[in-house]
C-alpha cells in the first residue's frame, strides 16, 4: 500500500506536481531561515514560489517594510543557491496563533484604588476628566 501511494505522489498525471512544489517550498523555506535575522524569521514565512517569484508572508508591517528593504539580498541570495527566482514580493499576513490572538487579561482594580479614583472623581467639577474616570469606575473588574 506505502508503494502505490508513493508511487502516486510520485507520479506526474498523480500528486506529483504537488509533491515536488512542495519540496521546492521546504528547500526555500530552509534558505530563507539561514538568510534574515532570527526575529525576521520568526514573525515571517515563505508562503509561495510562483512564475518565478518567491513571495514571503510577514506578520505585521514592520516586518514586511524591512524584508522589502532586503529583497535584493534575498534575491541574489535565493538565486545563488540555485533557484531560479526573478523577484520576491512580501505580503503582510497577519498570523492567528493563540499566543499573538490572545485577549488581554482585564486586571480588577484594587479596593484601594476604587476608593481613591472615587474620591478623585467626587472632588472633581463636572468635566471630561470626570466623566472618564466615571466610566473606568463603572467598567472596571472590582476586587472582591
Amino acid at each position: 500500500m506505502s508503494d502505490s501511494l508513493q508511487t502516486y505522489l510520485e507520479a506526474a498525471e498523480g500528486a506529483g506536481k504537488v509533491l515536488a512544489h512542495a519540496r521546492l517550498l521546504v528547500r526555500l523555506a530552509a534558505v530563507y531561515q539561514e538568510i534574515v535575522p532570527s526575529h525576521l524569521g520568526q514573525a515571517s514565512s515563505v508562503a509561495n514560489y510562483k512564475s518565478r517569484v518567491v513571495v514571503i508572508h510577514a506578520s505585521n508591517g514592520a516586518v514586511a517594510t524591512k524584508l522589502r528593504q532586503m529583497a535584493p539580498t534575498l534575491l541574489a541570495t535565493f538565486t545563488q543557491r540555485g533557484f531560479e527566482c526573478s523577484g520576491v514580493q512580501v505580503r503582510v499576513h497577519a498570523r492567528l496563533d493563540p499566543e499573538t490572538a490572545r485577549v488581554p487579561a482585564q486586571k480588577p482594580l484594587s479596593v484601594r484604588t476604587t476608593q481613591e479614583l472615587a474620591a478623585l472623581s467626587d472632588s472633581l467639577p463636572l468635566s471630561p476628566l470626570r466623566t472618564a474616570l466615571e466610566n473606568l469606575l463603572t467598567r472596571s473588574a472590582k476586587q472582591e
